[in-house]
């Protein structure tokens, strides 16, 4: 969650339509919310989410210090930590440590060197890389080595092997890779020759069928009416999807900023700064006043890498859904911004309209009449759920990060003193080559990880943080095993040791598998389920902010024209009674008066209905669409990957007990 204050969101001032020409100001409407308690995600208050994972010790800043790290060390982090967390699993550390050929015991050794707990931080991983390459040239394996050797600035580079980097046997779909981490300059295209008659170059966009621009009928030409969803058959499966990514950070030190990847079917991918993602909020907002618009997540002042992953998936959630609002979707600026290389040198070379949509849009006959009288009381019934589906929205997002994050171990959750420990033999230094290092755990006999004795080595496997790394730990120990019995002191033909030692090479290659199992569900929960459950969120959200917006400008002077028309009447009638020296230039000022108001009469009654037709169509279209649709989609896929993350997780408890079946016991 946001635990960052959240900046004040600009709005067009209220002085009517006449207004949005002007700049915005500084009122946020939503400082008075329900969300006051804390349950804001952008609130300053910390949200009521489970206790942080303790940083990493300050050993591991003092080892590496400053030096300078090969090459190799950010390579191979970036090949675990596709999200750029700044952390890895103890299963993926071990895998990248597996490509060095180093015998299981060193890379058991090496993992418990580095971290004690369920994840490993981007230092730890360094340091284990370090200690690999140690161990490769024959050199003494310990935290003081490297830290003598980056106290030189001379970090040793291992040899690895990542392209036989053993992926995750999960057969869950990966989720789309969030980050890369070489940091790219934003290419600079010469500046183009934009038309003053088209400054969005709209010309290079094929029109939406059934429209006709700017002008175009309220919804894409398709009469709206009571009966269907007002949205073609099988929308939800036509859905565009946009990807932002982190390229890296670029600028000076006092000014740094994260450019960021937006990849779309539009177009090649474009790089983006988080300012412009502001302008475009900006304009669609000031376009598009009554029509539903999530806001975008906000800024903070030296960001962490959590910070601005949360910060990447909030952007990516706000673009999407512009991308698939049936209104939106085909702006000109939201085109320009998803296909340009360079929208910073566009926008210097284009005039942009901020004109709102209701001065080049007209609703006719037809549409106006599938209005409903009772629009007020729908919209009235709908703002009351809101702010309670916020909150519990936003609690249920809150429980189901928690949950998530104890999987992909966020926390370490250290159990009390149970009665049954874990002795298992560590090293810890060259100097004391054995080291029992006690676990508490407690046996869980109900878990299907219980296949191995919870009466004969004690491990706990909930939570699935923990389950996670100590199953990573355990295949490192079980490897090492069967290195250290590769020979039988009767001989090398000894069937019971060559037995015993195929089966426990069974149990790690399995309990492998069964750590990938957890970890790739983990990440596929945390990039889809989770993300959908925000969506949502967001969802009420936006309709909140579109009914204070709509309260705050949907104001005209309607009445107040319609009096001064009829003051300048009267006073027409009396100059052409009196026919005074001169009447009749007073009578035709006192026309054009009464013409001019009576023209701005006509248009604000037509924005009038054009505002009651879009609240009706957010309403009726959007809202009540995504709100049931996607959600009903998003519980069937949880219900699927729940029940194929199981069949998995037994059928490779299955698989081991059918290996293990012909092992020796005599």
């Amino acid at each position: 969650m946001f635990n960052a204050p959240r900046p004040a969101q600009r709005y067009p001032p209220t002085s009517g339509n006449a207004g949005f020409g002007g700049s915005f100001v500084n009122e946020n409407p939503l400082g008075s919310s329900v969300y006051d308690d804390g349950l804001d995600p952008w609130s300053a208050a910390p949200s009521p989410s489970p206790p942080p994972m303790p940083a990493a010790p300050s050993l591991f800043s003092s080892v590496i210090a400053d030096a300078t790290v090969p090459a190799i060390y950010n390579k191979s982090f970036a090949a675990v930590d596709l999200t750029n967390s700044g952390e890895t699993s103890v299963n993926a550390l071990t895998r990248v440590l597996q490509t060095s050929s180093l015998p299981a015991a060193t890379i058991d050794k090496i993992v418990n060197l580095v971290s004690a707990r369920a994840r490993v931080s981007k230092l730890e991983f360094y340091v284990a890389l370090a200690l690999v390459a140690l161990a490769q040239s024959g050199k003494d394996v310990s935290i003081e080595q490297v830290a003598d050797l980056a106290s030189q600035n001379s970090l040793p580079e291992p040899s690895l092997d990542l392209s036989t980097l053993q992926p995750s046997t999960s057969t869950f779909t990966s989720p789309t890779a969030a980050y890369r981490q070489p940091t790219i300059p934003i290419p600079r295209s010469p500046a183009p020759n934009y038309s003053a008659d088209d400054p969005w170059n709209t010309t290079r966009f094929a029109p939406v069928p059934g429209s006709d621009g700017a002008r175009g009928s309220l919804i894409n030409g398709a009469p709206s009416s009571l009966s269907g969803t007002g949205l073609p058959k099988d929308w939800w499966k036509k859905q565009e999807n946009v990807n932002v990514n982190i390229l890296g950070q670029q600028g000076f030190i006092l000014n740094r900023y994260t450019v960021y990847e937006v990849s779309s079917e539009r177009g090649a991918p474009v790089p983006r700064r988080y300012s412009e993602f502001v302008f475009l909020w900006d304009c669609l907002v000031r376009r598009y006043p009554f029509r539903l618009l999530p806001a975008l997540p906000p800024k903070r002042i030296q960001p962490d890498e959590q910070f601005l992953e949360q910060r990447r998936m909030g952007l990516k959630r706000f673009i999407n859904f512009a991308v698939n609002h049936p209104v939106i979707k085909d702006d000109g600026l939201l085109a320009v911004f998803l296909t340009e290389p360079s929208f910073e040198t566009w926008r210097k070379h284009a005039s942009i309209s901020v004109e709102e949509e209701s001065a080049s849009k007209r609703v006719d006959r037809v549409e106006e009449m599938t209005i409903p009288s009772d629009l007020e009381e729908k919209l009235t019934t709908v703002r009351h759920k809101i702010a309670p589906l916020i909150e519990q929205w936003q609690r249920i997002c809150i429980l189901a990060e928690r949950i998530i994050k104890r999987r992909e171990a966020a926390a370490v959750r250290i159990s009390s003193l149970r009665r049954n420990y874990l002795a298992l033999p560590f090293f810890s230094s060259p100097s004391s080559p054995t080291l029992t290092l006690t676990h508490p755990v407690q046996p869980d006999f109900s878990s299907v990880s219980s296949i191995f004795s919870a009466s004969t080595i004690g491990l706990n496997f909930e939570p699935r943080d923990e389950q996670q790394a100590d199953l990573s730990r355990l295949t490192n120990i079980l490897n090492a095993v069967v290195e250290v019995n590769e020979r039988c002191w009767r001989g090398d033909d000894c069937e019971l040791c060559d037995g015993v030692r195929h089966g426990v090479e069974q149990v790690a290659h399995h309990t492998q598998t069964h750590s990938d199992l957890l970890e790739q569900r983990t990440r596929t929960l945390l990039y889809n389920t989770l993300e959908t459950l925000k969506s949502q969120r967001d969802l009420y959200m936006a309709m909140r902010e579109l009914f204070i917006r709509h309260v705050r400008l949907s104001g005209d002077q309607v009445e107040r024209l319609k009096k001064r028309v009829e003051s300048n009447s009267s006073k027409l009638e009396g100059v052409k009674a009196a026919q005074k020296e001169g009447w009749e230039t007073e009578v035709d000022r006192f026309i054009g008066l009464i013409e001019r108001d009576q023209a701005s009469i006509a248009a604000q009654l037509n924005r009038r209905v054009f505002i009651r037709a879009c609240l009706w169509h957010e309403l009726r279209v959007v809202l009540h669409n995504r709100e049931n649709t996607l959600l009903t989609q998003a519980v069937k896929a949880f219900a699927s990957e729940e029940h194929t993350f199981a069949e998995n997780v037994s059928a490779n408890w299955l698989s081991l007990g059918h290996a293990v079946e012909s092992m020796p016991l005599e």
